[in-house]
């Protein structure tokens, strides 16, 4: 299950508006100090993907990503957009040093 709140929306009708409206896919990035997350970026779908139709928008997920996140939600905030999964996906200790900078 794939679900995007009524501001992701807004926010995706506003980026599109004008223009054609490509696949978004959901996937996994690494780094920082927040360790792993989910993230979104335009990209056309391949044969191991998953692909969900909602509220007028595709979004494609790696199947086995899908299969290990199960349920996926797109929201967006004052901070930006935020895909959250409902199954954790890998380490996301970070480096706890947020305040200070990460050591070198």
């Amino acid at each position: 299950m794939l679900e995007i709140t009524e501001n992701a929306c807004k926010e995706l009708d506003a980026f599109f508006e004008g223009k054609e409206k490509t696949p978004i896919r959901v996937y996994l990035t690494s780094g920082g100090c927040s360790g792993s997350r989910l993230a979104l970026a335009l990209d056309t779908p391949t044969e191991s993907d998953t692909v969900f139709d909602e509220k007028g928008f595709s979004f494609i997920v790696n199947s086995d990503l899908f299969s290990a996140a199960r349920a996926i939600k797109v929201d967006f905030t004052y901070m930006g957009f935020s895909v959250e999964s409902e199954m954790p996906l890998a380490d996301s200790s970070g480096c706890s040093c947020c305040s200070g900078g990460c050591p070198a």
